[in-house]
């Protein structure tokens, strides 16, 4: 099932997204207030595909699927690709930093190079959602915690990322975590960690990979932060980015107003943002 969150001429609603349609879900509330529902709530959305209900998906603004997590958490380094153009070593334990939750974005929304900061990058990558919540949660039971996954793009404002040893300034800039652009629940992926991914810079590709290229797969990821945090439904995952990020060309690539970066991943559909000064 895809269930996205839209607005509407009410504000912001759930919806199914089937056959190029979007269906309200015919629930109050935002997604987070579903996922915690689930499963009770999926056989009546699943009734609100009905045909004749459908608004065209090309014609619907699509938000955010989840518009305020609770916590947003991306690992850093863990593709070996990315490792090597990094020109670091393979870290010996993982890297984690947050982006505010302040720095969602919807999907197809303009994404803002920041006045503090013009070295903006990209880099795609695979989304987890959570859906049940916990502590200490086992590698073999993760999958059982995560609710679905989206497509993201970890914008990286570049010089405030390096200047200090913390990343999460740079990470966290107003605009710089689209993703969506729906939640793909766990059951409609066969194996998330067989999935291509890939990111284009107006129309040229950039990024290209799969899945099983992640050092650590997002069971370990899911294990290894809950051993600090309870985990609840709606948490944010970003769960790392391949090769072919622009700090690392010769010469480096940032983006600049105008520029539209599309990331896409099999199965799971694809976001594309616009890039422009902020205002």
């Amino acid at each position: 099932m895809k269930l996205c969150t839209y607005q509407s001429e009410t504000g912001p609603r759930i919806g199914v997204v089937s056959a190029d349609q979007v269906f309200d879900a015919g629930l109050d509330g935002a997604m987070i207030d579903l996922i915690r529902r689930w499963p009770a709530d999926q056989g009546a959305i699943a009734a609100a595909s009905a045909p004749g209900r459908g608004m065209p998906l090309s014609a619907t603004e699509l938000l955010a699927p989840v518009p305020r997590p609770g916590k947003i958490f991306a690992i850093g380094l863990n593709y070996a690709d990315h490792i090597a153009e990094s020109k670091v070593a393979t870290p010996e334990h993982q890297v984690w930093f947050t982006k505010a939750v302040t720095a969602v974005n919807g999907p197809y929304a303009q994404v803002e190079i920041p006045k503090a900061g013009p070295f903006v990058d990209y880099g795609v990558e695979l989304v987890a959602i959570i859906g049940k919540g916990g502590r200490h949660i086992a590698a073999e039971k993760a999958a059982e915690h995560i609710f679905g996954f989206c497509v993201g793009n970890d914008v990286t404002e570049r010089h405030w990322q390096h200047r200090t040893q913390q990343w999460s300034l740079g990470k966290s800039f107003d605009t710089h975590a689209p993703f969506g652009p729906w939640i793909t629940t766990t059951d409609a992926v066969a194996d998330v960690h067989d999935l291509g991914i890939r990111c284009l810079v107006n129309g040229e590709l950039r990024q290209s990979s799969n899945t099983k290229h992640l050092v650590l797969d997002i069971f370990k990821q899911v294990e290894h932060l809950s051993q600090a945090m309870t985990l609840e439904p709606g948490d944010v995952i970003f769960t790392g980015t391949p090769g072919g990020v622009g700090a690392a060309m010769e010469p480096r690539q940032f983006l600049k107003a105008g520029d539209v970066v599309r990331c896409e991943i099999d199965g799971l559909g694809h976001i594309e943002n616009r890039f422009q000064p902020e205002a």
